[in-house]
């Protein structure tokens, strides 16, 4: 079943000035791996060389951080609204 990734502001570029993006995947890593495919260069944008997801980036499955669930092992639930939320840091 489809799930909907809500792309922030700072990663539309890559993704044609796309906000929202409908794809199948049944976990995160998966999900990466396909907008990706999709759009190259989206993941090295929010994982680090190692896979890690980086350190101001946040991911919410239906409002869930995936780093309280099984990180990007996080199953999708078809149907689910996946955010990608970059974190906002100043002084």
């Amino acid at each position: 079943m489809a799930i909907n990734i809500v792309i922030p502001t700072l990663l539309r570029n890559l993704t044609g000035n796309a906000d929202l993006v409908e794809l199948e995947a049944a976990t995160v890593e998966e999900a990466l791996h396909k907008l990706d495919e999709t759009y190259p260069g989206f993941r090295a944008r929010v994982c680090e060389p190692s896979g890690d997801l980086r350190q101001f980036i946040n991911i919410y499955i239906n409002g869930e951080d995936i780093r309280f669930l099984d990180n990007l092992a996080s199953p999708i639930p078809g149907g689910a609204e996946v955010s990608i939320v970059p974190a906002i840091a100043g002084g």
